[in-house]
């Protein structure tokens, strides 16, 4: 098929691709449908397949140029996107259909032109990147930030126990309740009530916050109360509004916290043979967690003056597949379909358009870092070789109970390789921007605070 294009650069990294098909081909097209219909098409009067021309495009014509249009169009961009000589820059991207514009006239005796609107990857000049100067946090493990995580893992080893029937509830004991909403007329609020809700007494995870109604009440007793929710309350249905609540203890229990000694570290791994070895285990966990906070922290800044020297016109095709990853993630984590968490966001009076709304800014961010890293790692011409993958496998194995044959093994089974390349390219990028770029002390902060940071 010949076949001449031409390229025009539109807004918001899009492009108009104009092909024009020779009317020789065009014809070609035409005929071919042709014989195909009458190989398969029955018209009353014929042998089948014996039905002249004349009559096939009397009775089909409309039809048949329809079908001819399509062909052609289809064949077209397929030679086109086909041609390893097509420019890279000028494809279409994966999640963007090269949309027809206008209506092409279709004639079997002449020239095909028409053109096809599509986003394409944007294109990315990246400004400045070394001799860069940001601030960012700095931050050192205490005593306190290892003591609270043994906490953590002493309360996790904690038994619960009965307490006596004659026992008031008290701040840290587990109770069980029934409770529910009562109107004007002492009636329950139909879908305002549970039965058998646990939850330890002073944390406030209960939606009505009645911690320090139940606190004193004993097994058995029932409580009605009213409470009176302040303006500023976390829940806007309960913002400002007096509810009558009634509370019913079925059921009470204490934890029993294990001595902090060698026996408690021993049970808590058997690598652990005093509980000094598992303070240790602690503060050096917590303190690679905090390192890597402090190096993510880094990259992010510097991230941040990358965006601002190097400006990138997103499609909006690549923002809405970013916005749909969200929604798929944030299924995940909830383990429900998509369609079930817009409808929970939707009673807590939020839209998806308004959620999309909010994430956008986000989203759009996370892309224009996206595509200046990927652009700097090949302007650096930054690949992995066989050493530095092997390296890293063997790494992993270090880090927990596995051989490195059944690492790779596992990646291998679940085309995960280049995946794993693609993360060393990057942290070597970012260890070249971290050593090639300023960074100078800003805030102190202590490690709860710094894991909070968003970048």
């Amino acid at each position: 098929m010949t076949v001449s294009k031409e390229i025009t650069r539109l807004e918001h990294s899009s492009v108009k691709l104009t092909l024009t098909v020779g009317k020789d081909d065009v014809g070609s097209s035409y005929d071919n449908l042709l014989k195909d219909y009458s190989k398969s098409i029955q018209i009353p009067g014929f042998r089948k397949g014996k039905a002249p021309r004349e009559i096939l495009v009397r009775k089909f014509g409309d039809a048949l140029k329809g079908e001819a249009l399509e062909r052609t169009i289809e064949g077209a961009l397929t030679q086109v996107f086909d041609d390893e000589g097509f420019a890279r820059e000028d494809r279409p991207l994966p999640y963007s259909t090269p949309r027809v514009e206008e209506d092409p006239k279709f004639d079997a005796g002449k020239d095909l032109t028409f053109s096809v609107v599509y986003d394409v990857l944007p294109k990315v000049s990246v400004g400045k990147y070394k001799d860069i100067e940001i601030e960012a946090p700095v931050a050192e493990l205490t005593g306190e930030d290892i003591n609270r995580e043994l906490e953590q893992i002493r309360e996790r080893n904690s038994i619960v126990l009965d307490r006596d029937d004659e026992a008031a509830a008290e701040k840290d004991n587990v109770v069980t309740v029934n409770y529910c909403e009562r109107d004007e007329g002492g009636n329950a609020v139909p879908g305002a009530e549970r039965q058998d809700f646990v939850f330890t007494l002073g944390s406030g995870y209960n939606i009505y916050k009645f911690d320090d109604e139940v606190a004193g009440m004993k097994k058995g007793e029932t409580k009605d109360f009213e409470k009176t929710f302040p303006a500023d309350f976390s829940d806007p249905e309960l913002a400002g509004k007096t509810k009558k609540l009634r509370v019913t203890l079925t059921a009470l229990k204490e934890k029993k916290l294990p001595d902090l000694d060698d026996d408690f570290a021993q049970d808590v791994d058997e690598k652990y043979k005093t509980l000094d070895d598992l303070k240790n285990s602690i503060r050096s966990r917590l303190e690679k967690n905090l390192e890597k906070r402090l190096r993510d922290v880094r990259i992010s800044r510097l991230l941040e003056k990358l965006v601002e020297n190097t400006p990138v016109d997103i499609p909006e095709s690549m923002i809405r597949i970013e916005l749909e990853s969200r929604w798929r993630s944030l299924a995940r984590r909830f383990n429900a379909p998509v369609e079930e968490i817009i409808k929970m966001m939707e009673k807590d009076g939020k839209t998806a358009e308004e959620i999309q709304n909010e994430w956008r800014p986000e989203a759009v961010k996370a892309l224009h870092s996206r595509l200046i890293v990927e652009t700097l790692m090949e302007d650096l011409s930054l690949a992995v070789s066989d050493e530095e993958l092997e390296k890293e496998f063997e790494n992993m194995a270090e880090g927990g109970e596995t051989a490195v044959e059944e690492i790779k093994k596992y990646y291998k089974d679940n085309s995960m390789t280049e995946y794993l390349k693609e993360e060393i390219r990057e942290r070597k990028l970012f260890d070249l921007l971290l050593a090639e770029n300023k960074i100078k002390p800003g805030k102190r902060e202590n490690y709860l605070d710094l894991m909070r940071i968003n970048g």
